[in-house]
């Protein structure tokens, strides 16, 4: 993978390993590292308690008194800070600022389904980002570090435990490039989806990237179940490379190449799902959709479409209705599903990085 597997430091949390980034097999391998004995049905049994009963003393029932005492004192349990919550009344989506023990902040939204009663999550995969986007909140902060993924998991398990309903899934799509963090990513996806912890469908689990090439081979080659959705905004090279700088290194080529190869690795579900940013003036028009067709054509395309969302006042701008609409009649031509996404929580600071940016600011005043 190279440069693009992480960069930015992740965060130390001690010696202790922490509880939520732990499948069972991980629990045993470290009781066993300690000397202690456990088996994988109570190592199941210890999880699903740290999850499903989140602040509760762990020992379940049948576990060794030893063995207990064990993973009380070489692991760490504490879930994150939540610093604030900003709810939005019109759609009631949530969004949590929460903070690391190392002081990191870092944000999460409770989005709201279609389905009555259940919920998704959306998480950060780093503090800050890398990518540079220009028209990112999170992209003007810089990159910090990475986040750990029981740091992720432990996001996902705040907003879940005070949701009123069902979290039935999980998208990195938060502030970071979560394929530029790929091992932590990874891992907390396979922690969520492990039964004995957050015990919700792969395919309930969605990785957003920019289109990190060499990142998206390899999780094709590795036969992931997870969802994967490429933020293409543009389909003109020399556009792309404007407004989304990193993944505008690798060519139009060479990214469609890898989805062709996770289009393969997904079977008969495989669908590639693309999100294109709206910005007036800027990637409406016709020579988008011929590019779109030139480079991608070959594949299962699904486009999802949602209007930026830039505060700044020289900033970005939405379409209007006339100009979104000739965009989307052009998509539509390609024979390709077209979906507008609805972008929550506007009225509380929505985009990811504004809650943190609006910190950062501040302390730094």
């Amino acid at each position: 993978m190279g440069e693009d597997s992480g960069a930015g430091g992740c965060y130390d949390a001690g010696v202790k390993p922490h509880l939520s980034g732990m499948v069972p097999e991980d629990l045993v391998a470290h009781l066993a590292r300690a000397g202690r004995s456990l088996t994988l049905q109570h190592a199941r049994r210890v999880l699903a308690r740290h999850h499903v009963a989140p602040g509760r003393s762990l020992p379940p029932p049948r576990v060794a008194r030893a063995a207990l005492d064990s993973i009380e004192a070489t692991t760490e349990r504490r879930d994150l800070e939540v610093v604030e919550r900003a709810t939005d009344p019109a759609d009631g989506f949530v969004k949590y600022l929460l903070r690391s023990p190392d002081g990191a902040l870092t944000e999460a939204v409770r989005i709201p389904l279609l389905k009555e009663g259940c919920f998704t999550v959306c998480l950060s995969s780093q503090v800050g980002c890398a990518m540079g986007c220009t028209f990112c909140a999170t992209g003007r902060l810089g990159l910090t570090r990475n986040l750990e993924a029981w740091e992720m998991v432990s996001a996902w398990r705040v907003v879940r435990a005070e949701a009123p309903g069902r979290v039935t899934g999980a998208v990195f799509q938060g502030q970071g490039e979560p394929l530029h963090n790929y091992d932590a990513v990874i891992r907390a996806a396979r922690v969520l989806s492990e039964p004995a912890c957050g015990a919700i469908g792969a395919r309930a689990i969605t990785i957003s990237t920019v289109g990190l090439v060499p990142a998206i081979r390899r999780f094709a080659e590795e036969g992931h179940k997870y969802r994967l959705i490429v933020s293409l905004t543009s389909a003109l090279e020399a556009k792309r490379r404007e407004l989304l700088p990193v993944a505008g290194r690798f060519s139009p080529a060479d990214l469609a190449a890898a989805l062709e190869r996770y289009e393969a690795g997904s079977g008969s579900r495989g669908r590639t799902t693309v999100a294109w940013v709206l910005m007036s003036g800027v990637n409406t028009s016709p020579a988008e959709v011929d590019a779109l067709r030139e480079h991608f054509g070959g594949l299962r395309l699904r486009v999802n479409l949602i209007d930026v969302n830039d505060v700044r006042p020289d900033g970005f701008r939405p379409p209007d209705d006339a100009e979104r609409d000739a965009f989307i009649d052009a998509l539509q031509a390609l024979a390709v599903p077209v979906v507008r996404r609805y972008s929550g929580g506007k009225a509380r600071h929505a985009a990811c990085g504004m809650l943190a940016g609006r910190e950062v600011t501040s302390a730094s005043r």
